[in-house]
């Protein structure tokens, strides 16, 4: 309908009357710094501690890595969560919703590397009175190198800045969180809990210390847990060539990794290969290095790939250590931390020729030494044909560049069932136990525990994180006692190892035989970030208060990190409380390009959010989001925000004029069978509105708020399209003061109730016409309870508003005015229709300026025939 319409300035003598508080032109211009401004002076959505745990609603929100860029994804999936948030705490709920910076772990130390143009060396003393380069260095070979100590100051500092730019961008969105509670994952608090939990894991057994194969990032020098793995197709090639029996028969092996034939442990074949049963049990000789290895036989070898029989190398991949480990294989490790094969002749190679080709490759990188042994074949015509080229899937650190290696190290693993059966049902179990929306994302969770092949690696060498608090005794040769480590007292966390002696020696016991040493590693940043219920439930530090939140009822986040943070805080929660950490799962789907691909900063797709929020403000941005149900992938459209600020505007407008007609606070209802309610559209309007109410509600509580408001909207603009202007003449006055009252009591309680339906979508507009009327904030106010009418026509409205659109389109098609009088016109409509027709012809005569309108029965719907005009 015109926007004049709506306005009200259809007629000159007309106008509504303009309450003090309603701007003469209502604007979203301005409304988010001017209502958070004020939310926050007025604690609009302070969690008050004094509480019991059935008033509290607590939301486990998910820690935004600090360090990231800013992108539509956070405004999507928070938007989602504040959606939840709102609509609870106008249910009577105490909501617990605080903010948290997940600013510890490689991302930070990797930006705060090309930030400041500075690499770290833990043998370099600290400089109290270092300053980073004003121009940090483009190439990282020039960078500075620098402490340990000054290094995290560093992240520090840069992490605290990059929050700031996060927190702006929340409030601008309206996030409801309570500013009050937020929390760094690498603050004080943060630490200790992160301790004090793995120290009590490490009590029960849940923790414990094992030199293992390992997965390897050779990048940044760290360990990498299965969890944190990425498959990425790279081009390759099988080499064939043959290991040689006692007999002299040629078994060839196709393998892509040649670099590893100085590794190998064995050979293996499936049980029930024919071609290989008279080998099981045997040894052959490798080519080049003369190693005697065993034939094995095992389920996992795959006949159909290559030769049918595989080269086990300790290791190559995840499949070599699972026959190590089964096979119980002798370990020949040559690929060390840096990548590189180790500079030693191994003590298996004992062949003169053998130790001759290894010294060809002794420490070389993995791809200078696959070069090396591939020439080394060729030149012994060892080769069987030419490489096969392929493309092949092969593990990736996620945030890595070159391929995994395996390597055996001693690291610190708790248990997640990935290597315990019952353990493994445990987790599967809860899992079920959780209410999951939307539900079929549960699967993903099954999948992943049911397929763990391992328990969880936490402990990284890394620089930036929550420091291992164990250290261990040194013995005469100064070689330590890992079987039995210090721990400290709970009293004394965070501690540092590196930096702080154990307890019960001094400083300068450190590295010296008979003292000390720390624990150098610090603990994977899933490790602190699967205890984000216990940092802000203040578990270990209030007990009441960690009673009033948890378990939590509501952790919302995405789905590819189901297998992460979900998994690993119900994998904590299990360990140190016996249940699950929150009752439901929200999960939000990605935020997909117009060409339905994900946005990432790699792909160049990806859309800055401030620029987004400056061009068509929060709410727009919101009702973008809140139009997306939880799970579902979700294109980022510019259309849909258009949408969502075009009816922000009109929430604006409407609501001036409906205050402007003379609806006030006094009016709105509580009961639909008062007295002032005579007319039977009156009665039917709020009769529809009493159903969107209580079916909106039903959808918040079922956690879909993007039916609740497709529900709100397809209501509200069938009250302003159609109620509005059948009711202008009798909202005037000029059917008498009892028909005014009655279409007042109407729009008031419209008013007041969609306002409150509308208030998690869009907090801005809704709250900023909650003050022109009435006082507080909407967003204190209850969700709205159903008026019910008992004699209310709910089909009533869209029946006599098809009429009126029906005269509309005939004054349109015959280029006159909509005010241009009709003498006369015919509305046919079905036999079952024409009462609601009846009852509604004085306010359609007087919306359409018609002298005379027959009802006819005998359409199959509502049609307008037969329109003559004034002016015609």
């Amino acid at each position: 309908m015109p926007e004049a319409a709506i306005t009200g300035t259809d007629t000159p003598d007309r106008t509504p009357t303009n309450p003090t508080n309603v701007p003469d032109k209502p604007a979203l211009e301005g409304l988010e710094a001017k209502l958070t401004e004020r939310w926050l002076a007025e604690g609009t959505y302070r969690f008050d501690p004094d509480t019991t745990r059935e008033a509290v609603y607590s939301i486990d929100t998910p820690p935004p890595t600090a360090s990231g860029s800013l992108h539509v994804g956070h405004m999507f999936s928070f938007t989602q969560t504040d959606l939840l948030a709102r609509y609870q705490r106008m249910t009577g709920k105490n909501v617990f919703y605080p903010m948290g910076w997940d600013d510890n772990g490689l991302p930070t130390e990797r930006r705060v590397q090309n930030y400041y143009g500075v690499r770290c060396d833990p043998a370099i003393p600290y400089d109290a009175a270092y300053r980073p380069p004003a121009q940090p260095a483009k190439n990282q070979r020039d960078f500075d190198v620098i402490s340990r100590k000054n290094f995290i100051t560093l992240c520090e500092e840069l992490a605290v800045e990059d929050e700031k730019v996060f927190e702006h961008l929340f409030k601008t969105l309206g996030l409801s969180v309570d500013w009050g509670l937020t929390y760094r994952t690498i603050d004080d608090t943060s630490r200790a809990v992160s301790q004090r939990a793995f120290l009590r894991n490490f009590a029960a057994g849940d923790a414990y210390l094992a030199e293992a194969p390992t997965l390897w990032d050779v990048t940044f020098r760290t360990a990498v847990a299965q969890a944190e793995l990425e498959d990425r197709e790279v081009p390759g090639a099988y080499y064939r060539y043959a290991f040689t029996a006692p007999d002299g028969e040629a078994v060839h092996i196709e393998t892509t990794r040649p670099e590893l034939l100085a590794a190998c442990a064995a050979l293996v074949a499936h049980p029930d290969d024919e071609r290989y049963q008279h080998l099981f049990g045997t040894t052959v000789v490798s080519p080049l290095f003369g190693v005697e290895v065993e034939v094995r036989a095992h389920p996992l070898a795959k006949p159909d790939k290559g030769s049918g029989i595989a080269m086990v190398c300790t290791f190559g991949d995840l499949t070599d250590v699972t026959w190590w480990r089964e096979l119980q294989l002798p370990t020949r490790p040559i690929i060390g931390r840096d990548g590189r094969l180790a500079a030693e002749t191994p003590e298996w190679i004992t062949a003169e020729e053998g130790r001759a080709a290894y010294a060809r490759i002794a420490g070389k990188t993995a791809f200078s030494a696959k070069e090396a042994v591939v020439e080394m074949l060729a030149e012994q015509g060892l080769l069987d044909g030419e490489p096969k080229k392929i493309l092949h899937p092969v593990n990736f650190y996620e945030k890595g560049d070159k391929p995994l290696e395996v390597v055996t190290s001693r690291q610190w693993y708790i248990r997640n069932g990935g290597r315990d059966e019952e353990r493994r049902a445990t987790f599967v179990q809860r899992g079920r136990e959780l209410e999951w929306h939307p539900t079929f994302m549960r699967a993903r969770y099954e999948n992943w525990v049911e397929g763990l092949n391992g328990d969880w690696l936490v402990s990284r060498q890394r620089f930036f994180g929550v420091p291992i608090p164990v250290w261990y005794r040194l013995d005469a040769e100064g070689n330590p006692d890992y079987t039995d480590p210090i721990v400290p007292d709970e009293a004394s966390l965070p501690v540092d190892p590196v930096a702080e002696p154990a307890p019960g020696f001094a400083e300068d016991q450190r590295d010296v035989p008979g003292g000390f040493t720390g624990d150098p590693d610090v603990l994977d940043t899933w490790a602190t970030s699967s205890l984000t219920p216990q940092i802000v439930g203040r578990w270990s530090r209030d007990d009441e208060f960690f009673a009033n939140v948890f378990p939590f009822d509501v952790r919302p986040q995405a789905h590819e990190i189901i297998r992460t943070w979900l998994f690993s805080t119900v994998v904590r929660a299990q360990e140190l409380h016996g249940s699950l950490p929150w009752r439901h799962a929200a999960i939000s789907g990605w935020v997909l390009d117009p060409d339905r691909k994900k946005m990432s900063k790699s792909k160049g797709n990806v859309v800055v959010p401030t620029d987004i929020l400056e061009e068509y403000g929060a709410d727009a941005v919101r009702y973008w989001a809140a139009s997306a149900k939880l799970g579902a992938d979700t294109a980022f459209e510019v259309a849909q925000m258009k949408i969502g600020r075009r009816l922000a505007i009109k929430v604006l407008n409407a609501s001036k004029f409906v205050l402007g007609l003379g609806a006030t606070e006094a009016d709105v209802l509580s009961d639909g069978s008062d007295p002032v309610l005579i007319n039977a559209l009156d009665r039917a309007l709020l009769a529809q509105l009493a159903d969107v109410v209580e079916q909106a509600g039903a959808a918040f509580a079922a956690y879909d708020p993007a039916k609740a408001l497709q529900l709100t909207e397809s209501f509200f603009w069938q009250f302003t399209d159609d109620y509005v202007e059948l009711i202008k003449d009798r909202a005037y006055g000029a059917q008498g003061e009892e028909q005014k009252a009655s279409v007042l009591a109407a729009l008031a309680t419209t008013l007041d109730a969609v306002l409150r339906l509308f208030a998690p979508v869009l907090p801005f507009a809704t709250d900023e016409v909650w003050s022109w009327w009435r006082a507080g904030s909407v967003h204190r106010a209850p969700w709205p309870a159903p008026v019910p009418v008992a004699d209310g026509d709910r089909g009533m409205l869209p029946t006599v508003g098809l009429a009126l659109s029906g005269i509309r389109k005939a004054k349109s098609e015959a280029k006159v005015k909509q005010r241009t009088e009709v003498l006369a016109a015919v509305v046919s409509a079905p036999a079952e229709l024409l009462p609601q027709l009846e009852a509604g012809l004085g306010d359609l005569r007087a919306a359409a300026n018609a002298r005379s309108i027959e009802l006819r029965d005998g359409s199959s719907e509502v049609s307008v025939s037969e329109v003559q005009l004034a002016d015609a």
